[in-house]
Formats: structure tokens, C-alpha cells, sequence
């Protein structure tokens, strides 16, 4: 037998009992076959033909769709309100149904007759017919009510679209009216705010009345103040005319006291150039090369027989030497040695009188002319004492004389306008090598120094450190510094000799911005070591090896002055680091003084004599008329 359609939704149905309500509110499944059992007597009646109990005014939803596969059991839910029980169908696969809850006292087939025989095949057909029947009668009736809960529901959807329509139109009239609410709250602040200002300018209104009163009071007081002021502008205007003629006049006798300023500031500058002129014209006059001998005292005090100072000749000096007759029938005779200096020093002579005599050549220095002084002599002559002297101020000697002279002149040029700027530099020759004094590193890292000449002939040491001075202390300490570092050694001759030649530098750097004149020089004051010989200094191993080169260098620095005196083409400023250091002093453009320092005793009378004669060797030389460093 085919299956039989089902219908496409199903309803909740309601019984008496709990467990029937769960069992008929399930959705259709399919069933197994099973044998008929009894219906019992309060099974969910079943609608039978086209007839429907009272539907209640309020629908219960439409439950879930059946599907159409197999055998179903249909659900009705309840019409209107009242609960219809659930009919249960299933197809038989081997010609048997499923027989549904039929009412109290139905039998099956409609009849009410009893049960069939199971041979009875075509009573069951026929019962099953009618089942089928009663079945197609309720799917009928099912699709019909299906229809029109559709109907109801497309209904309720338009009715829902239109409230929610007009739920819209309400929302958007509500936002109308807060908004309006709004607007009216903001005018009412406002027209509160109005309402305050208005007071607040009655208030105002009130005082500014008030003060009205008093300022017509006030303006009546300052009229008649400004009546009297009028009388006293009168007067004081006329003591300003009387003024104004009196300014005109100062002006003018001040206009007239500038003019004398300036040309007294002329005559002041050209003052200056013209000390300047007059003072190198005098220096020129003296020589460029100025020698000056100094007799250092015995340690004893006086003076050794074998040097004569004439009293009345402040230039000469003589060496006497008495020579004893080599047959023995004559008597001694007397050679004398005589040399003329710019200078001559006896062992009276102070510090202080010492360096007035070279002050000028120092001034020199300011007026843009290089200048150089060094002192030679043999060992424990006193040239270190004559060039540093001691710390005490009476017994200072030339360089820290000449650094005070140095600033003490700049100060006084500022009022002038002029404007210096100082470069200190120490160096030494030690053994042919050069060697900063000024350094304070690590002796393993001391750096190797060069002399170099430039284009404009100027002579620079490299890797050497200038300093910035700015006054008269800050070079005493670097002299101090120098002096610590400075090569000494004890010989037979000296207990700390110098072992090396020392070159103090300061170069200088001047400007007079309202003249537009610059000038530049260098002050160089030099330290020489003592010429010595061996049989008399004792000097071994190192010693001897320091000697060696400080007698070779004042060897070749004699050699150079020959060359200048003799003015030969060509001059051996190279042979030595001391010559090719002070070439600039010795040829160039360089006003120049050397103190030669000789010892009194008797067993000195050699080695003065050899100095004397380089002295004067010196003092014939003639390099050329120095010039300013101007601009």
C-alpha cells in the first residue's frame, strides 16, 4: 500500500494528563509498525469530518512545518483556544496501520463491531479505508485552519509595520519636543542671565551716578588748577627760551671741547709714533746688536786682581795677566787684554740697574719690533741668575722684569686704544733635541718637536703648547713650571748647572681699532748653557756627552757671528738647533742684546778671555736697520 500525504504543520495539543501533553506536543517522527493495541478511553478525540469545536478569539502560534517523507503523525494544535488532542498516523510497510486514540466505546472500522478475525483481510481493508478517509477529512481540515492562521499572521505583520511606523513618527515627535524643551530651558537661562546683568547694571548705573557727582566736583577743582598751571607754563615757557639759548651755547663750547679732544688724541697718537720713531732711532743709534758684560762678585765679595773696571769708563773692561821671564834674568812682565762693550757691569751692580739699561729695548717690543736677549758665559758666570734671578722682587732678574714691564706698558697704551693679546712659549735645547717645558704629560708620551720656517720667514717649533697669558702671574708660573722641568746637573764647576739652552717666547699681538693699526713682534729672552772644559768640569759619561753638544752649539753659534761680521753670502744658521732657533735674532729683522757673564777667579782667566773675545766679535757685527711689524 502507498504512503498516505501528510499535512505541511503540526499544533500543540492539550490533554488531561501530564504525560500525554509531552508525548502529543512532540513534532511527527516516524514510527515502527506495531500490532493494533485497545484505545483507551481518554485518548485526544480526533476531528471527524468537516466539523471543528469552538475556536477561541485568541490563536495559538503555528507550530514548525512536517516534513513529507514517509510516514508522519500529524499534530493539530488547538483552534481559538481549545486544545484538540494529537492524531497519530503511520503508513504499514506490510499492509497493517497503526491504529490511532479513537474515542470511549469507537471500534475499529466505524462500526463499533468487534475485532476482526486476522483472516477477516477485507474487514481490515475496508477499516483501514475509512481510517484513511477520516484521516484525509482531518488534513482537510488542518490545511484549512493552516490557511487561515497565514492569513491572521500576514495580518498581525502589517499591523506590527504599521505600529512600528507610527512608533516612529511618535519617537521623532519626541525628539521634536525635546528639543523644543531645550531651546525653552536655553532661553530661560538666558532671560535669568538677562535678568542678573540688568541688576548688576542698575548697581553699576547707581555708582557711575555717583561718581559722575564727584567728577564734576573734581573737574570744577581741575579747571581751576589748570587756570593756574596755564600761568605757570607761561612763565616756565619763557624760561625755556632763556634756556634753549643757553644749551645752544654749551653745545657749541662742547662741540668745540670734542674738536680740541680729538686733535689732543691726534697729537697724542702722533706723539706715540713719534716716541716710537725717536726711541728706535736711538736703539738704532746704540746698535742693533748690544752687548753688555757683567763681572759676576767673588764668593767672598770684591773683586779678582786680574780684572780691571776703570771707574770713570763704564764700557771697558781689562783682563791683566802677569807672564814670568823664562831665563830668570828679567823681570815679570804684564799683558793686558782690553774690551770695549755697550755696557760693563761690575759685581756691585743690582738687578734693578742691571735691567734699566735694557728697558727700552724691551719698550721695543710694544712699538712692533722683535727683540732677543740671551746671555752667554761659561759655567757658574751667573747667567741664569742674571736672566731669572731669584723669587724675592730686589734680585728678580730679566725675564720676569721684562713681563712686568710688558703689561704694566700695555695698561697704559689702553687708554690709547690699544688692545694686546700675549702667546707664552718655553723651550729647550738639550743635546741637540728639542723639548717643551710648558708639557705636563707622561714623559713616555712627549711629543717630537721640528723648527720650521714659514713664507713670511717667521721660525715656529711644532707640537710646542702656547699658552694664553693675560697677565704678569700667569707667566711667572709657567717660568716656574719651566724651570722645574729644565735639564740641570752638578759638575766639578757648579752644583746645578744648566745642561741645556732655555728660549723663553712671548709673542704679542696689538690692535688700535679707532687708527685701524695692528702690530705684531716676538720678545725672545734666552738662557744659554755654560761653555766649560773637561779638564775643569770633570764632566763623564752623560756630563761629558752634554758638554760635547753645548760646546758645539755655542761653537757654531761663534761661527755664525763670524759669518755675519765677515757679511758673507752664505751663514750656517743650520749647523746647530740653537743658530737655525735664533736666526731671526741674529740676521734678521730683530733688535738683539747678549750678556756675556764672566766668573773673577784666577783659574777662569781662559775661559773669560775666550768669552770677551766673542763678546766683541759680537758687538762688531752689523745686521741691517730692524723694522716694525705694522699694519
Amino acid at each position: 500500500m502507498s504512503r498516505l500525504p501528510v499535512m505541511t504543520s503540526k499544533r500543540v495539543l492539550t490533554s488531561s494528563s501530564s504525560s500525554e501533553n509531552s508525548q502529543d506536543m512532540a513534532p511527527a517522527q516516524k514510527k515502527l509498525r506495531k500490532d493494533p493495541e485497545p484505545v483507551k478511553p481518554h485518548a485526544a478525540a480526533t476531528i471527524i469530518g468537516g466539523k471543528r469545536p469552538p475556536v477561541a478569539a485568541t490563536r495559538a502560534p503555528i507550530s514548525r512545518s512536517v516534513r513529507a517523507v514517509g510516514a508522519a503523525t500529524v499534530a493539530v494544535g488547538p483552534s481559538r483556544g481549545v486544545l484538540k488532542p494529537s492524531v497519530a498516523s503511520a503508513a504499514p510497510k506490510g499492509g497493517n496501520m497503526k491504529q490511532t486514540a479513537a474515542p470511549t466505546g469507537t471500534k475499529p472500522g466505524g462500526g463499533g463491531g468487534t475485532k476482526r478475525h486476522a483472516w477477516d483481510l477485507k474487514g481490515k481493508v475496508s477499516d483501514m479505508e475509512g481510517k484513511l478517509r477520516n484521516y484525509q477529512s482531518k488534513v482537510k481540515s488542518v490545511n484549512e485552519e493552516n490557511d487561515i492562521l497565514k492569513g491572521t499572521m500576514v495580518q498581525s505583520k502589517m499591523r506590527v509595520t504599521e505600529m512600528e511606523r507610527e512608533l516612529k513618527r511618535q519617537q521623532s515627535q519626541i525628539s521634536e519636543y525635546e528639543d523644543e524643551l531645550h531651546a525653552l530651558s536655553g532661553v530661560r537661562d538666558e532671560l535669568e542671565k538677562v535678568s542678573s546683568d540688568k541688576s548688576t547694571l542698575q548697581k553699576e548705573l547707581s555708582n557711575l551716578e555717583g561718581k559722575y557727582k564727584v567728577m564734576e566736583t573734581l573737574r570744577d577743582s581741575q579747571e581751576t588748577e589748570l587756570q593756574t598751571l596755564t600761568m605757570k607754563l607761561s612763565v616756565l615757557e619763557l624760561t625755556l627760551a632763556r634756556l634753549q639759548g643757553t644749551l645752544r651755547d654749551t653745545e657749541e663750547e662742547v662741540r668745540s671741547l670734542k674738536e680740541t679732544v680729538a686733535e689732543q688724541k691726534d697729537e697724542l697718537h702722533a706723539g706715540e709714533m713719534e716716541r716710537r720713531r725717536l726711541h728706535n732711532t736711538i736703539q738704532e743709534l746704540k746698535g742693533n746688536i748690544r752687548v753688555f758684560c757683567r763681572v759676576r762678585p767673588l764668593v767672598d765679595g770684591g773683586l779678582s786682581k786680574h780684572i780691571q773696571l776703570p771707574t770713570s769708563d763704564i764700557k771697558t773692561i781689562t783682563l791683566a795677566k802677569t807672564e814670568e821671564s823664562h831665563t830668570g834674568k828679567t823681570a815679570d812682565t804684564q799683558k793686558n787684554y782690553n774690551f770695549n762693550f755697550d755696557r760693563v757691569f761690575g759685581p756691585g751692580a743690582s738687578q734693578q740697574e742691571v735691567f734699566e739699561e735694557i728697558s727700552l729695548l724691551v719698550q721695543s717690543a710694544l712699538d712692533g719690533y722683535n727683540v732677543c736677549c740671551f746671555a752667554y758665559g761659561q759655567t757658574g758666570s751667573g747667567k741664569t741668575y742674571t736672566m731669572e734671578g731669584d723669587e724675592f722682587d730686589k734680585t728678580r732678574g730679566v725675564i720676569p722684569r721684562a713681563v712686568q714691564q710688558i703689561f704694566r706698558a700695555a695698561e697704559k697704551l689702553a687708554t690709547q686704544g690699544w688692545e694686546f693679546t700675549f702667546t707664552a712659549s718655553f723651550v729647550e735645547i738639550y743635546n741637540e733635541t728639542l723639548r717643551d717645558l710648558l708639557y705636563t704629560g707622561k714623559a713616555s708620551k712627549r711629543p717630537e718637536h721640528e723648527i720650521r720656517k714659514s713664507t713670511n720667514n717667521e721660525v715656529t717649533i711644532t707640537n710646542l703648547t702656547y699658552e694664553k697669558v693675560s697677565n704678569e702671574d700667569q707667566v711667572l708660573g709657567l717660568i716656574a713650571l719651566a724651570n722645574q722641568n729644565r735639564s740641570t746637573a752638578q759638575t766639578a764647576q757648579n752644583d746645578r748647572s744648566s745642561r741645556s739652552h732655555s728660549v723663553f717666547q712671548l709673542d704679542i699681538e696689538g690692535v688700535n681699532a679707532g687708527r685701524d693699526v695692528k702690530c705684531k713682534s716676538t720678545l725672545c729672552l734666552v738662557d744659554l748653557a755654560g761653555s766649560e772644559r773637561m779638564l775643569k768640569s770633570q764632566s763623564q759619561g752623560e756630563r761629558f756627552k752634554e758638554m760635547t753638544a753645548i760646546n758645539g752649539s755655542l761653537s757654531n753659534l761663534g761661527i755664525v757671528i763670524s759669518a755675519l761680521a765677515n757679511k758673507e753670502s752664505y751663514v750656517p744658521y743650520r749647523n746647530s738647533k740653537l743658530t737655525y732657533l735664533l736666526q731671526g735674532c741674529l740676521g734678521g729683522n730683530s733688535k738683539t742684546l747678549m750678556f756675556v757673564n764672566i766668573a773673577p777667579e784666577s783659574d777662569s782667566f781662559g775661559e773669560t778671555l775666550n768669552s770677551l773675545r766673542f763678546a766683541s766679535k759680537v758687538n762688531d757685527c752689523v745686521i741691517g736697520t730692524a723694522s716694525a711689524n705694522r699694519k
